[in-house]
């Protein structure tokens, strides 16, 4: 109502004037006043009516145009930064899994070693306990180079990365193959062999995240599936050549093939570290402060005391009740083919059921498969049975790490994140199979102490795990009301729809959740 009609209504001046609606020309003026008003009323709708198109068709214009370069620069960002999930990404992770063969599943055949060097007076004056350190020295040395290779990422790319691989692994088992001492070992097999292999990993375990986003567990379990599979094979091959050739010659046939197949690889491989805007940050203490990396940190730190201990003992511990050096290295082999067998169906599943929940499941198994399988096997077919089935599980961690870090600490802090992890691991991969070897003779020679030792560190890990997914269930929570939040209308002070509530921790820790 406008300010005239309201003041005749409460002057009540004329009783009979009737009160148009708003915008309506009342009918009793005169028809000069009608035609004057009516005129000017049509002039004056036609310039505002004219300048308002205008203004609405500038203004849609504009608007349109601005759309048009927002949505143009969302489809470039999209076509920049999201993962092809397929394609290229799959000859990546075979290149991938390739490298993991001939690096951890060469490493994986040590056990062979062991057992031949414990078996016979290879080298003088060597005691059993350096013979278990040579073999945590490679991958806690393939760990500790693990800020070198991120930062030589930074500066000079992943190939030059992997090259640096290639060439420590080639000289060091050319090297190992003139050994004459216990020390030529610790720097060959030991040393130089775990820097060569340390290049090589870190060079190439974030590419398959980096190739996909709903398939990256799949990929990575493919990826972790060739240490297995190497394994499998250089467990066989290593056994067979050192009795038919020597074990020189058995050093000089791994070092020529590994250096073709790994430089063929890392000439193939291609990072996708400038589309993601990737950290490559080798010490960012920062992540230090977030509880989620330490309970991350924890779960790889239990995880390798008892991951160690089982891939080095088996083949030991078969000759122990009563096996030959043969079946050892068969009982190493299959379980080396367990791994393999079961990485791809661990990161398949952690697409469908979560990676941090399939992560904490599998390692619990293995814990429990060492104290009821593995503490009771004493005939050749039991040990079979155990190196399958413990072996499927055994590596989940390795299978997992590049997935879970990505969904727990985001892609851009992956580098930074891994690279710290790798440092942290030094110390249980360098002291696992020495701790499990003094148990083991503390014990009279007999493994009980060394099972009881590493099924318990799994489930332990598996226990801090499930405490970061439990945190990781609030941050989601915390995420999805604070996106709650902002679809609210500023400043109306009401609480919105389906607001979501934070679940209490002890609740979370039992809450089923796809994590």
């Amino acid at each position: 109502m406008t300010a005239s009609n309201t003041k005749a209504v409460s002057e009540g001046r004329e009783k009979d004037i009737h009160i148009p609606p708003i915008g309506e020309i009342p009918e009793d003026l005169g028809d000069e006043k009608n035609d004057a008003r009516s005129g000017y009323s049509r002039n004056s709708r036609d310039i505002a009516d004219g300048s308002e198109n205008r203004a609405i068709g500038g203004g849609q214009r504009d608007e349109a145009g601005a759309e048009g370069l927002n949505e143009e620069s969302v489809d470039d960002e999209k076509k920049v930064d999201e993962p092809p999930d397929g394609g290229w990404g799959w000859v990546m992770v075979a290149c991938v899994s390739t490298i993991n063969a001939h690096t951890w599943g060469i490493n994986s055949a040590y056990g062979v070693f062991l057992a031949y060097y414990l078996a016979n007076d290879v080298f003088p004056g060597a005691t059993p306990l350096h013979y278990a350190f040579i073999g945590g020295l490679s991958i806690s040395q393939a760990l500790i180079v693990s800020p070198i290779a991120t930062m030589t990422t930074r500066l000079y790319g992943t190939r030059t990365t992997l090259l640096i691989g290639v060439f420590f692994e080639t000289i060091s088992l050319i090297g190992a193959s003139f050994a004459t001492k216990t020390w030529h070992l610790f720097l060959s097999q030991g040393v130089c062999f775990g820097w060569g292999m340390g290049f090589l990993f870190v060079g190439g375990v974030v590419i398959a995240p980096q190739w996909f986003s709903t398939k990256r567990s799949l990929a990575n379990g493919i990826s972790a599936a060739g240490s297995g599979l190497g394994g499998l094979i250089y467990s066989l091959a290593a056994q067979s050549m050192i009795k038919n050739l020597s074990l020189p010659w058995a050093f000089r046939i791994l070092g020529i093939v590994s250096c073709v197949v790994n430089l063929s690889c890392s000439l193939i491989i291609k990072d996708r570290n400038k589309q993601i805007g990737s950290s490559q940050l080798s010490f960012d203490h920062r992540l230090f402060r977030k509880l989620e990396f330490i309970g991350l940190l924890i779960f790889g730190f239990l995880s390798m005391l008892g991951y160690i201990v089982l891939l080095f003992s088996l083949p030991n511990y078969a000759r122990t009740v009563g096996m030959s050096a043969k079946q050892g290295s068969i009982i190493g082999a299959v379980l080396n083919l367990g791994q393999a067998v079961g990485r791809p169906p661990i990161g398949y599943w952690s697409d469908a059921f979560g990676r941090v929940n399939m992560a904490a499941s599998m390692t619990l198994l293995s814990g429990l498969f060492a104290l009821v399988v593995w503490m009771f096997a004493r005939s050749f077919g039991v040990l079979v049975f155990y190196a399958i089935i413990g072996g499927s599980v055994a590596g989940t961690f390795w299978a997992v790490v590049g997935p879970v870090y990505a969904e727990i600490m985001g892609l851009k802090d992956l580098p930074s994140s891994l690279s710290l992890t790798w440092l942290v691991l030094v110390v249980p991969t360098t002291f696992s199979e020495p701790i499990a070897l003094e148990i083991v003779a503390f014990n009279g020679g007999s493994y009980t102490g060394a099972i009881l030792f590493a099924g318990f560190m799994y489930i332990a890990a598996a226990g801090f795990l499930w405490l970061v997914r439990t945190w990781k269930i609030g941050e989601l929570e915390r995420e999805a009301m604070r996106a709650g939040m902002g679809t609210g209308v500023m400043g109306s002070g009401e609480a919105v729809e389906g607001e979501v509530k934070i679940t209490p921790f002890l609740k979370r820790l039992v809450v089923w959740r796809k994590v």
